[in-house]
C-alpha cells in the first residue's frame, strides 16, 4: 500500500551517502523533504539535486532535511554527491523498497521503448512522520522554490 496524504510514511531503513544507514524514522521531529529521481549524474537530476543544495539553509532554517533517492549503487550516489557538492545525504534504493512504498515506479517511453523507472517525484513529511504533500512527474525549473513554499505554510 503506497504511503498516502495524512497517513504516517512507512519507516524503510536504506544505506546512505557518507557510509550510514538511514531510517525514515530519524527524522521525527523535523520535517523531510524527500525526492525521488531517476538516474545519479544525468542533467535533470544534477539540475534538481544543485537546486535543492542552494536552497538548503533556507530548509534548514525551517527545521526541514532532505534526502534524494533513486535505483542506484550507493557507489554511484556517493560520486554523484561529491562531484556535485550537495548538502544532503542521498539513499540507494537498489531493492525499490523505498520506490515502491511511495508509489514512484512507472512505465516510461523513451525511443519507442517502454521501461520501468523511477517518476521524479518530491514527498513532504512532517515532525510527526505523517506524509503532507506529494509531487509527482516533477518538472525541474522552479520545483525547489514551489516545495519551500510548502514547507513555509504548514507553519
Amino acid at each position: 500500500m503506497p504511503a498516502m496524504i495524512g497517513e504516517t510514511v512507512p519507516d524503510i531503513e536504506l544505506p546512505a551517502t557518507g557510509d550510514k544507514t538511514v531510517k525514515l524514522s530519524d527524522f521525527r521531529g523535523q520535517r523531510l523533504v524527500l525526492y525521488f529521481y531517476p538516474k545519479a549524474s544525468t542533467p535533470g537530476c544534477t539540475q534538481e539535486g544543485l537546486d535543492f543544495t542552494a536552497a538548503a539553509a533556507d530548509f534548514a532554517a525551517l527545521n526541514t532535511a532532505i534526502l534524494g533517492a533513486s535505483r542506484d549503487g550507493i557507489k554511484a550516489q556517493e560520486n554523484f554527491k561529491a562531484k556535485q557538492g550537495f548538502g544532503f545525504d542521498l539513499l540507494s534504493d537498489k531493492e525499490e523498497t523505498l520506490c515502491r512504498a511511495f508509489d514512484v515506479i512507472k512505465l516510461k517511453k523513451m525511443y519507442g521503448k517502454e521501461s520501468l523507472g523511477v517518476e521524479r517525484s518530491t514527498f513532504l513529511i512532517d515532525e510527526a512522520g505523517v506524509l503532507r504533500r506529494e509531487w509527482r512527474g516533477v518538472k525541474v525549473k522552479g520545483h525547489v522554490d514551489e516545495v519551500l513554499q510548502a514547507v513555509r505554510d504548514l507553519g
